[in-house]
């Protein structure tokens, strides 16, 4: 039997049905709308069986699209969606309102785009963390400077019960000549064991993004897999964004040569055990896709 393989990190979005701040006509070809079908072709060639489709803009508008495609697509597992943490009685309506939906597993906020880069450790996002905590919900955290990758620990000793996964490794020091401070926070950040991390949006750190190579990126999975283990690493394509950095194929490629290095136990935590317990993805799901797919 092949790998039952999970993307633990996709987007989907339409200009036409949310708002996306960020998507501005210098990062073309993907400021337009992007679609899972235009995805499908490409998964299917890689062999992927099913996606965790994340949050892309800070409204309730972008988690109502990622619903309406998952509803029409069983490849799609599991959905990580939008709540305002910086408003915990908004926040806690909103919870009611997933309540009962299997599909949304998590929460994530584009904390990248804010300024402060203590936001999270503000009272009343704290406030909201908590009950993400409460109600079993994960966080993804989108950490990008090494101050973001810093709060883990204090994150986790407020809220020791949250599964926080840092997307991306918090974007390591790829291509450039020193590994720090990188290095050591993203050890720190894994002393617990319900900090996860996703082992995707890789790419350079120099001003060309898409000039990463596997050699380069391997000294990263490796510091990875010594600190969090395999059963903590998940793997995520990161399209669209991929596309300004090579390509579907071409991440899928140059990460699954590393995999294929790592014993196999190892290759299938990263690949589909991982986003299974981290997410608590249905398994009916998962046996669904697998009976479909063995027919």
């Amino acid at each position: 039997m092949s790998q039952f393989t999970i993307d633990a990190h996709q987007h989907v979005w339409d200009p036409t049905r949310a708002t996306y701040d960020w998507l501005t006509p210098e990062l073309a070809p993907i400021d337009a709308t992007m679609t899972f079908e235009e995805l499908k072709p490409q998964l299917a060639a890689a062999g992927v069986d099913a996606s965790v489709l994340v949050q892309s803009a800070d409204n309730d508008d972008d988690t109502q699209l990622m619903l309406d495609v998952a509803a029409s697509n069983p490849e799609i597992v599991a959905v990580v969606a939008y709540a305002p943490l910086q408003r915990p009685a908004e926040v806690a309506a909103h919870l009611d309102r997933f309540q009962g939906n299997g599909l949304i597993v998590g929460i994530r906020n584009l904390i990248h785009n804010i300024p402060d880069p203590q936001w999270l450790l503000r009272p009343e996002v704290d406030e909201s963390l908590g009950l993400l905590e409460a109600a079993g919900l994960t966080f993804d955290l989108v950490s990008v400077l090494p101050e973001h990758l810093a709060l883990v620990p204090t994150l986790v000793e407020r809220h020791p019960s949250l599964r926080i996964v840092i997307d991306h490794l918090s974007k390591p020091p790829i291509g450039l000549a020193d590994r720090e401070p990188w290095w050591t926070l993203i050890g720190q950040a894994a002393e617990s064991e319900t900090v996860f991390a996703k082992v995707s949006g890789l790419y350079s750190a120099t001003g060309e993004s898409g000039s990463w190579t596997p050699d380069a990126v391997r000294p990263y999975l490796i510091r990875a897999l010594e600190r969090f283990g395999s059963e903590r690493l998940m793997y995520g394509g990161d399209w669209p964004i991929s596309v300004l950095s090579g390509g579907y194929a071409r991440v899928w490629n140059g990460l699954s040569q590393l995999f294929d290095e790592l014993p196999m136990g190892d290759r299938t935590n990263i690949l589909s055990v991982a986003a299974q317990n981290f997410y608590g993805i249905e398994p009916r799901r998962i046996a669904e896709l697998t009976r479909k797919n063995g027919e």
